[in-house]
């Protein structure tokens, strides 16, 4: 059940009225991205957090890091089994790229999940310039 299914023909009414794209503006406050998240930083490492409950396989989600962006792809599915009254906590298949203060390492990276958290631990990518040498001076004797 998508709570935001009636909206559409609103939305593309509005859209033939005011524009094209009319509602793109405010697509986060009308329908908030998920997974939620919460991202923390230092001088070298990166903290994300995001809210993904529900989840029984670690599998069902698929992280990628690439440079300074992390992509977080797969389903929140809240099943239980009772009748549903009142729903707020978004569900359903989830693609979302979030944009990192600065480039990371591939190579250490961690990941965790735990009481319906994906806790992300990234650390800076330090540039080591392979290029640099010492430049040997040859000393002229004055003739």
């Amino acid at each position: 059940m998508d709570p935001f299914q009636n909206m559409q023909e609103w939305r593309k009414n509005l859209d033939r009225f005011f524009g094209e794209d009319f509602w793109g503006e405010f697509e986060g406050v009308l329908k908030p991205k998920i997974p939620q998240i919460n991202m923390y930083q230092s001088d070298n490492e990166i903290m994300l957090y995001a809210n993904i409950p529900g989840l029984d396989d670690v599998n069902q989600v698929d992280v990628y890091v690439f440079n300074a962006t992390i992509e977080l792809r797969g389903v929140i599915n809240i099943t239980p089994s009772h009748q549903l009254i009142q729903e707020e906590i978004l569900q359903g298949s989830f693609e979302r790229t979030i944009e990192l203060p600065y480039p990371v390492r591939s190579d250490k990276i961690n990941a965790t999940y735990q009481n319906g958290l994906l806790i992300i631990q990234l650390h800076r990518l330090i540039q080591q310039d392979t290029n640099k040498q010492r430049i040997h001076i040859q000393y002229l004797e004055n003739t």
